[in-house]
């Protein structure tokens, strides 16, 4: 279902406590996910705003399997990239003042590839290597090596995102990000979803994916530290120096996936009861990183944020009536 408007579109007056409907900034829009379906809303260079929303299929719901803890952080994480690749697509589409300046599917989808393989290079291969530069092999000093190389992930990480920060295309899309958090915020209150009653609450939110990754990051260098490389490398009857750096760089690889399930479960967690004091420690380096990765958006962003949030409410109000009458 598409729609294109040059009005922000009306609020709902039903209050609403909580809420599991969560967002992403895209190019020049905001995409909101709810329980049973997706949105997207995209300012187009004439000024009207494009809305479209799609339905939400999950493999949870035919594989119950799928939503075990850890497991659904797994799975969860696969399922953000595909829908984060097709919000781009559609943004892309529609967010360029030419056909020219339009980005296709191919061009998208080669663009979020890459995105992965570099992060692998930045986050994971090049921090292994300056470590074995620096402390030597992973085998000889486990501890230390574990150490360094997750430092250098973060150091890796914050530089990344202090760099990204300054491009000033990507400055929009935090923008945009800073609309989805400020909308959800409101929503969360059961406030009119208002332009000026949006733009009072902050651009940090607990349910970020910034917190996520940060998450990730840290309980990485936990978890990695717990493989003993050593024994894998005996047991593979090689003591080369470069096999040893091969299978700490491949552990890293193979578990990241585990890795993303654990920090789910710890965001979900501190997301429920956000108020204890313990939550409140975990979360704030989060919350401080959202600084850089969110920007204070102007009145358009949040009208955009707003109509992609109403066609998720509109779906999510059909989903509870229809339950209801069952």
């Amino acid at each position: 279902m598409t729609e294109d408007t040059n009005a922000a579109p009306k609020t709902p007056v039903e209050r609403i406590v909580h809420t599991h409907i969560g967002g992403q900034a895209v190019l020049e829009g905001v995409m909101m996910r709810g329980k049973h379906n997706w949105a997207i809303a995209v300012r187009k260079s004439d000024g009207a705003i494009h809305v479209e929303d799609h339905e939400l299929k999950t493999a949870v719901t035919t594989h119950p399997w799928l939503g075990k803890p850890i497991i659904r952080g797994i799975w969860g994480f696969y399922e953000t990239i595909v829908l984060a690749m097709k919000a781009f697509e559609i943004s892309a589409s529609y967010a360029g003042e030419t056909e020219e300046e339009q980005l296709s599917a191919k061009e998208i989808s080669f663009a979020m590839i890459l995105g992965v393989v570099m992060s692998v290079l930045l986050f994971i291969v090049l921090p292994a290597f300056a470590t074995n530069w620096m402390v030597g092999s992973a085998s000889e000093k486990p501890f230390m090596w574990n150490l360094v190389d997750g430092i250098l992930r973060l150091v890796a990480f914050f530089l990344y995102i202090w760099g990204v920060s300054r491009v000033k295309d990507i400055q929009r899309v935090f923008g945009y990000h800073g609309a989805e958090h400020k909308t959800i915020h409101a929503f969360e209150q059961g406030l009119p979803l208002e332009t000026p009653v949006i733009q009072k609450y902050s651009t940090q939110h607990v349910r970020c994916g910034t917190s996520f990754l940060l998450m990730v990051m840290v309980i990485a260098l936990f978890v990695y530290s717990l493989f003993p490389v050593k024994a894998i490398v005996a047991l593979m009857g090689v003591d080369a120096k470069w096999a040893t750096l091969a299978v700490a760089i491949g552990i890293r690889i193979v578990f990241l996936p585990l890795i993303a399930g654990l920090a789910y479960e710890v965001i979900k967690w501190a997301g429920k009861t956000p108020e204890q004091p313990l939550v409140r420690i975990l979360l704030w380096p989060g919350l401080q990183l959202q600084r850089m990765t969110t920007r204070e958006p102007d009145d358009s962003m949040v009208e955009v944020a707003v109509a992609a949030m109403l066609r998720v409410v509109e779906r999510e109000e059909q989903g509870r009536a229809g339950t209801a009458a069952e």
